[in-house]
């Protein structure tokens, strides 16, 4: 798989935030075929750091109301990778 595929785009939450400041861990959506040595590989190559750990899950569909009618919000994979000390990822928050 394409290591530009695997990473779909950085999370940007309270907890994410928070992650970052206390243990230096980035959270990512992710594709949901990818497996944690393949998300490894790409947070390696693309942003140039060492990873220490990977942990994924994923967040599953579910009913949501709209104006049109009932909806479902699709399911996604997020991975938390937590760095070695000493590097970073700059994400712009």
């Amino acid at each position: 798989m394409d290591i530009y595929r695997i990473i779909k785009r950085p999370l940007h939450t309270e907890k994410s935030v928070s992650d970052k400041e206390k243990s230096n861990s980035y959270h990512f959506e992710v594709d949901r075929k990818a497996n944690k040595i393949q998300v490894k590989q790409a947070v390696e190559k693309l942003f140039n750091v060492k990873v220490r750990q990977i942990r994924t899950l994923s967040k599953r569909s579910k009913p949501k109301k709209t104006r049109f009618g009932p909806a479902k919000i699709h399911t996604w994979k997020k991975a938390v990778v937590t760095l070695e000390e000493g590097n970073t990822i700059d994400l712009g928050y």
